[in-house]
């Protein structure tokens, strides 16, 4: 993996590559790159920029806001350091970006994907995990940055009330306006678990709207601790915009654990299905999630 530092404008073929990335968000003002502030993708593009020499953007599966984590975040960029693409060393580039990148955050993979494989529109499942602890003492000060106290709760109402929403809605309820686009989704899963005082909430759907995810866990939570109904929580459906009712939960408990992708030969039309049903955001994002 030795870039032939070739200008970007030399007409040169470009590789695409894929990263996958993990980083602790509690210090980043989010994934988006804003100018002046810490964010994941500004502190990646530098170091990736210093690696090859020449400007890189990311597009992203998901762009997660500030204090939430990844573990399973994805996201690609086109190169033209190498005259061909089998020169690209995945594990190299992930020892490099590990010297360049702060502790906070990693590249734990990278490899040359098809021409056809996006990052955000290839995309056809994202995954999160909401974690929370019903300990009297609060979050234990080793997991805190990752895991949000909260009261005792009811688990049987709350998994009723998660139920009540899987399927394809308008989820306009549990999300922050954004000019242009849908919130129409396809809840795939909404379960919880718990271990002792440990809560965990698995979230997974085709995408989701800005703030849905917080949404989601924070009016179930409302269940759980006998303050709202499940009948509260289905009729949320129904509404045509954000709900003032709906308390967003703290973003340090919300993970992305894992993007889903389809097979090399579907990515193409899977780009084409995902354009059709969802206009895109401002600085080639993709949907938020936090």
């Amino acid at each position: 993996m030795i870039p032939n530092h070739m200008p970007p404008d030399s007409g040169a073929p470009r590789a695409r590559i894929r990263l996958d990335i993990a980083y602790d968000g509690t210090d980043f003002i989010g994934w988006a790159r804003q100018p002046g502030l810490r964010t994941v993708q500004g502190v990646l593009e530098e170091s990736l920029s210093k690696v090859y020499r020449e400007p890189i953007q990311l597009t992203v599966a998901g762009r997660t806001d500030a204090g939430v984590h990844a573990q399973g975040q994805v996201a690609h960029f086109d190169t033209a350091a190498f005259d061909d693409p089998a020169d690209f060393d995945g594990p190299k580039l992930v020892h490099r970006m590990a010297r360049f990148l702060p502790k906070d955050v990693r590249v734990t993979g990278a490899r040359v994907a098809p021409p056809e494989f996006d990052a955000r529109f290839s995309a056809i499942r994202r995954h999160y995990r909401y974690r929370l602890t019903t300990a009297p003492y609060g979050a234990d000060p080793l997991t805190a940055r990752w895991i949000v106290p909260c009261r005792p709760v009811e688990l049987e109402p709350m998994r009723e009330a998660s139920r009540s929403l899987l399927g394809l809605h308008d989820f306009a309820a549990f999300c922050r306006r954004r000019d242009g686009a849908t919130t129409v989704r396809e809840l795939q899963r909404f379960d919880w678990d718990r271990d002792g005082d440990l809560l965990t909430a698995r979230v997974s759907a085709d995408a989701f709207c800005w703030s849905m995810v917080r949404s989601l866990v924070g009016a179930v939570l409302a269940v759980g601790e006998g303050r709202r109904t499940v009948e509260w929580v289905a009729g949320l459906l129904g509404e045509s915009s954000r709900s003032s009712a709906v308390t967003v939960a703290p973003a340090h408990g919300l993970s992305l654990v894992a993007v889903d992708y389809p097979a090399d030969a579907d990515l193409a039309a899977r780009n084409i299905r995902t354009r059709e049903m969802r206009a895109a955001p401002a600085n080639g994002g993709g949907c938020c999630g936090g």
